[in-house]
């Protein structure tokens, strides 16, 4: 017979985000050396395992304190190809799969969750593993509104799960790097921030097709409106420009991305803007319905404002403007004004940023390492939270045509009721709920 929960590793694992003091592991427990006992690994759920989960998969694979033990999916198809990846990997025929959610969820034994589904099912899935007491890593972006948000916000405070938030930039060095010399003033007072991402696009009306048998559509579309089927909505690069999965498309999908290490930058990562506004164009037909192209302006309380636009207006990534210089950095790309800022180092009594002594790179062992120390994690659900609520704004913003004054302690529009019921969520399809 297993150990009682109150004492159980298991147990400690699943209570021990409210403990206050880190917890003392060995080096194999943070997947070094020898492989540690099973009932000391860290056994883990995967929920949306499509292209997403390929690619972060195998960090979760690499750690020996870790086990996928668990794979959800309503794509059969995709399901089997996860699971043969999995099994391959630990030389067994062990994994679990599942196509309800709730079943793998309901399985006391799981530790935590990684949740790459589409976007309008991030909420209600994370909230059910959260008050089930799983430790969640999320993609991002959080919700389908800012009241989705701030449920799952609320819900995490109460269960007190480690919660990571897969705006990945957070663990990239030459991001953090860029903040940290914006924070500490080597720019000097910051006037502007540009950020750029991916425009949206039109596309033809697909016909409807047949569901092939491989896909529980009724259930890969759950709380989202009844739609007619086309091969195309299963795709990334069209679901996430349709307003019923992505409100605001890649301003919100593309947008957490960037906006969040403005964010980071401006030191306004746990509150926002008091003004927005902006203007968008729209595709005049077809699959997807979110803006092709955007400019809107978000203004800060310290007289920053950051511009946030499609990328043919800013420059792809983000872009600092300081009284004394500028930092500018993307995915594979740093530079400053002057160059001489890109050899400085941060420091010891200066501004040093969460994960300044990490020694790798990852946004998935950050999350294993912090399970394991009860650390905060880069990602954070206050911080994501905040910046999801940017993309929000901005998309708000566009479709309303005006500027609008946002209270960020609140975290309600000022004396503007009809931006405010913006803010609730999108109806969900009966029988789901949040």
């Amino acid at each position: 017979m297993s150990a009682p929960d109150k004492t159980s590793r298991r147990g400690f694992l699943k209570r021990g985000a409210s403990i206050g003091l880190p917890l003392l592991v060995p080096a194999s427990a943070l997947g070094r050396g020898a492989d540690p006992p099973p009932n000391d690994r860290i056994l883990m759920g995967a929920v949306g395992v499509g292209n997403r989960c390929g690619e972060m998969l195998p960090q979760f694979l690499q750690r020996s304190d870790v086990r996928i033990a668990a794979l959800c999916d309503v794509r059969k198809n995709v399901l089997l190809q996860r699971a043969r990846q999995v099994d391959g990997h630990y030389g067994t025929k062990g994994v679990a799969t599942y196509a309800d959610f709730r079943e793998l969820l309901a399985r006391d034994d799981i530790d935590a969750v990684y949740l790459a589904t589409p976007t309008h099912w991030h909420v209600p899935i994370a909230l059910e593993a959260v008050r089930r007491r799983k430790h969640l890593y999320m993609e991002k972006p959080v919700g389908l509104s800012v009241e989705q948000a701030q449920l799952l916000r609320d819900a995490v405070d109460k269960h007190k799960p480690v919660f990571q938030l897969g705006t990945q930039q957070r663990s990239s060095k030459s991001f953090r790097f860029a903040c940290e010399l914006v924070r500490n003033g080597r720019i000097g007072k910051v006037l502007r921030i540009e950020v750029g991402v991916p425009g949206g696009s039109e596309t033809p009306t697909f016909p409807e097709m047949p569901v092939p048998d491989w896909l529980d559509y009724d259930r890969w579309l759950g709380p989202a409106p009844l739609r007619p089927f086309t091969p195309h909505i299963l795709e990334t690069s069209y679901h996430e420009k349709i307003s019923d999965f992505v409100p605001g498309g890649f301003m919100n999908a593309w947008g957490i991305h960037h906006l969040d290490i403005a964010q980071w930058g401006n030191g306004t990562e746990l509150t926002g803007p008091t003004e927005v506004e902006g203007t968008a164009v729209y595709p005049k037909g077809g699959l997807v319905d979110t803006p092709i192209t955007w400019d809107v302006d978000l203004r800060f309380a310290g007289g920053v404002t950051v511009s946030f636009t499609d990328a043919s207006k800013n420059r792809f990534g983000i872009l600092f403007r300081g009284e004394k210089g500028s930092v500018y950095v993307n995915r594979g790309s740093f530079e400053t004004r002057p160059e001489s800022l890109a050899k400085e180092t941060i420091g010891d009594r200066e501004i040093r940023l969460p994960g300044h002594d990490q020694e790798h790179e990852s946004h998935a062992w950050n999350f294993i390492d912090c399970i394991r120390s009860r650390r905060q994690t880069l990602a954070p659900i206050h911080t994501g939270v905040r910046s999801d609520t940017l993309c929000q704004l901005s998309d708000i913003a566009v479709r309303l045509g005006r500027k609008l004054v946002w209270d960020p302690q609140t975290e309600r529009f000022v004396g503007d009721a009809t931006a405010n019921r913006l803010l609730t969520s999108y109806p969900l399809r009966s029988p789901w709920r949040l």
